[in-house]
């Protein structure tokens, strides 16, 4: 009875997630190569390497990004995006004329991190600028499922990724044996292939034996899917099984501080302030910098971020999500807050390593390579889930047609044509490998 049960929830929620896991793992298996592809697509927003040269000072990059930016945009940090590019963070400034906040025709604004001369600039996911966008707009629907930044897609993709990985632990349990007998032996055969048979019989073998094969990698990839959507749900998880300290209750700590629109140290002021800080953590904390990231002002805190690359860190290429950061007042240059990826709560390391793993930035290629293998199993996982149920379904059809005709021949019931063996199969999948209903 229990496994009956398993069998229905694990139909329906499969059926309920496959055209998003569809989506979301072809995107997921393209985002893989994210960085190299933005190289083919966007070319021009990536400089030419200059090895012999040294790369110009976060500071110096924010002061020459200024006119880069101006008259409509105000800078408000530099951050080393990838090791031939540098983007700039910009919000708009007031119009004169209206009073209102210039409308900005880009997002993003890239510089060359040697000359501090623009790159380029776009509309994050905007196709009607070319090929320029084409992993944003992918990155975009991967995450919200639409190219806009759509709050609602991102909370249905949160709770597809409750459901997926709660349905990760019932699609195990329904691989296992539902005897002891030989158990080891019977549950071998769930994670074969076998090639000859019905198509049925080799979808139902792709289906089980791939989603064993992967399943902790699915796991990891369904709840760090949740930590980005849903981060209410993610945190009192975590913070129920291990020590963990949520970033946004120290989000919302800092903004306990006054709204400063302008800092009283300058770029390189602050620079100096921030480097300083960070070695002085680095002594105390045992960890060691490796290389500058990004400088920033946030106007509503009153404070800048300084934030480095260091032997605390997971990510072993591109900033995001996994770098170590001293946050400091704008003014005094008095520390605030210092942020490490690891060491610090069991919690917060692992949510460094689930950013790193979810987006491929741990294990040099061989590990970019699997993820992309992964997004083309979860597509795979959602097809062969769907034409699972469109047989049994029919298999269904048919015993219901037979029972309602009487199936009796010397009633002169015309007799109705036997299913087919693959039809057979999908109406004995419910049993175990005792070849009894569980």
């Amino acid at each position: 009875m229990l496994r009956k049960s398993l069998v229905w929830l694990h139909r329906w929620t499969g059926l309920a997630m496959a055209g998003f896991l569809f989506v979301v793992g072809l995107t997921g298996a393209a985002l893989a190569f994210n960085s190299e592809l933005e190289h083919v697509f966007a070319p021009g927003l990536f400089a030419t390497p200059r090895p012999s040269v040294p790369m110009l000072d976060l500071a110096t990059l924010a002061e020459l990004a200024v006119p880069v930016a101006a008259p409509k945009a105000r800078v408000l940090g530099v951050t080393r995006t990838e090791t031939d590019q540098v983007q700039v963070g910009v919000t708009p400034t007031i119009d004169p004329a209206t009073g209102q906040p210039f409308a900005l025709d880009y997002t993003q604004l890239y510089v060359d991190p040697w000359t501090g001369a623009e790159l380029g600039r776009r509309r994050r996911g905007d196709l009607s600028q070319g090929l320029v966008n084409v992993m944003p707009f992918l990155y975009l629907v991967h995450w919200t499922l639409t190219p806009h930044a759509s709050v609602t897609g991102s909370l249905v993709l949160g709770v597809v990724a409750i459901a997926w990985s709660l349905d990760c632990f019932v699609a195990f349990c329904l691989t296992l044996p539902i005897t002891r007998r030989a158990f080891w032996r019977r549950w071998r055969l769930a994670w074969r292939i076998r090639r000859r048979g019905s198509a049925y019989r080799l979808n139902f073998d792709l289906h089980r034996a791939t989603g064993l094969w992967l399943w902790s990698l699915l796991f990891v990839f369904a709840w760090s899917s949740v930590m980005f959507n849903i981060r209410p749900v993610y945190e009192t998880v975590t913070s129920a099984l291990v020590d963990y300290r949520s970033p946004r209750t120290v989000y919302a700590e800092q903004l306990t501080r006054p709204h400063r629109e302008a800092p009283g140290l300058g770029w390189h002021e602050a620079l100096a302030v921030g480097r300083r800080l960070m070695a002085e953590q680095a002594a105390v904390h045992k960890f060691r910098v490796i290389e500058p990231l990004g400088l920033d002002y946030s106007p509503r805190i009153g404070a800048y971020t300084y934030e480095v690359r260091s032997t605390r860190d997971v990510f072993e290429r591109a900033p995001k999500g996994g770098s170590t950061s001293v946050v400091f007042d704008a003014d005094s240059g008095a520390i605030v807050l210092l942020s490490m990826p690891t060491g610090e709560r069991t919690g917060n390391t692992i949510e460094s390593w689930l950013y790193a793993l979810h987006m491929a930035r741990v294990g040099g290629r061989p590990y970019q390579i699997l993820t992309f293998v992964v997004g083309l199993a979860v597509s795979g996982l959602s097809l062969t889930g769907v034409y699972i149920w469109w047989k049994k379904r029919g298999f269904r059809r048919w015993i219901a047609a037979r029972r309602l005709s009487g199936y009796r021949n010397d009633r002169g019931v015309k007799p109705i044509a036997p299913p087919r063996d693959d039809e057979v199969a999908a109406a004995t999948d419910h049993l175990g490998h005792a070849g009894r209903p569980a």
